[in-house]
């Protein structure tokens, strides 16, 4: 990833409000719901029909200054092939990184108020459109672009017009049978918590060397608590991004006892790989929206921090009823809750010794600086 300099990040005024007003288009293109999403937010930020809207609304520099700098999608390694494949980044996702960068002076840059103001606006803007009945003729071209169509019988309800909203769809619940859990009968093996390209690094501070650069990540921030954050000092992290077009509903990595649910405001960044891995940029992990539930380990009696971040353009974060209280019982692989509308993300973390993550996911994390794609129950490590 490239670096930056306090001069670099200063685009300017013009091309701030040009940003602005790019997003606030893509997010109104949105509500044409006989329109696949991509042919407008989801068209690949790489097109040539991408490059000539963005000149057109944004400064040509400024557009040509970041193309230069940042790459415009991600490289990821298929677990079960090893293939590794290129995910170009969605408009939407551009706009979020050009608004990422703006300021003269770092501290400055992404805690613009009017960046903040804007980023809450639109997010919440595509909640309420995505929760109106009027949003379900999105269902179908979505399913479409995304090549939906061949994983609608996993789901609970297969039917796409029996969803009322297509905020129903985006966090709709798939059968259990879809996702077996891998050596479900053993306790000490600790699983995927959702359908995601995901890094698993052994020590937290691996995971700041190798994949969030970003200034101001530490675990007191990420969970709001320096009590809390002690336990795992010294300890391992997965953490686990879900795009746009996947199951967008996250499970328990252990079996346990809830023993916190803490949710903490914060501001709708883009979680994208660009941001997080870029150096000299905002962390945001510690800057958005998140909850963090703390459980203890059944097996061990460990505790193991599991946060929901919530991401550009993501409306809510809703855990599954009665498991946001404290004495809940969940097991490996239960669904603990979902995200509607957007990316989000995932981070397990676990105190030292408690897991050996799995080797593959290890090196792809380290040595390929790549995200792996897993799904729902997959293996990540085990205690040993």
């Amino acid at each position: 990833m490239a670096s930056t300099s306090t001069a670099e990040n200063d685009l300017g005024d013009a091309g701030l409000e040009a940003s602005a007003k790019a997003l606030d288009t893509l997010t109104t293109m949105a509500q044409n719901h006989n329109q696949p999403p991509q042919s407008h937010i989801h068209i690949s930020g790489m097109s040539e029909k991408a490059h000539t809207w963005l000149k057109e609304v944004i400064p040509p520099s400024t557009v040509d200054n970041l193309e230069f700098r940042y790459h415009m999608g991600n490289y990821v390694i298929d677990r079960q092939t090893g293939e590794k494949t290129f995910e170009e980044m969605s408009i939407y996702v551009r706009v979020g990184m050009h608004l990422l960068f703006y300021g003269s002076e770092q501290k400055k840059a992404l805690h613009w108020k009017r960046t903040l103001k804007l980023l809450e606006e639109q997010s919440h803007k595509m909640g309420r459109e995505y929760d109106s009945p009027a949003s379900k003729q999105h269902i179908i071209p979505f399913i479409t672009s995304f090549n939906l169509q061949e994983g609608l019988h996993e789901l609970v309800e297969p039917d796409p017009d029996k969803y009322l909203t297509f905020n129903a769809f985006f966090g709709r619940q798939i059968k259990d049978s879809a996702r077996p859990i891998v050596d479900s009968e053993n306790d000490l093996v600790t699983s995927s918590p959702a359908d995601c390209r995901l890094t698993a690094f052994p020590h937290i501070d691996l995971a700041t060397k190798y994949w969030i650069k970003g200034f101001g990540f530490t675990l007191e921030r990420l969970l709001g608590s320096s009590e809390l954050a002690a336990q795992f000092d010294g300890g391992s992290i997965v953490i686990s991004r879900l795009a746009p077009q996947d199951y967008h509903r996250w499970h328990a990595p252990v079996s346990g006892t809830v023993r916190g649910i803490k949710d903490i405001p914060g501001a709708y960044y883009t979680v994208n790989p660009q941001a997080v891995c870029q150096p000299g940029t905002l962390d945001v992990f510690c800057e958005n929206k998140r909850s963090v539930m703390t459980l203890q380990r059944s097996s061990t009696g460990a505790p193991i921090a599991i946060v929901a971040v919530g991401a550009m353009l993501v409306g809510s974060i809703k855990y599954m009823p009665g498991l946001d209280q404290v004495g809940a019982q969940v097991k490996r692989g239960q669904c603990l809750g979902a995200f509607y509308y957007g990316g989000s993300t995932v981070i397990v973390l676990y105190p030292k010794g408690e897991v050996i993550l799995d080797d593959d996911l290890v090196k792809n994390s380290i040595e390929h600086n790549c995200e792996t794609l897993m799904k729902v129950g997959w293996r990540t490590g085990l205690k040993k």
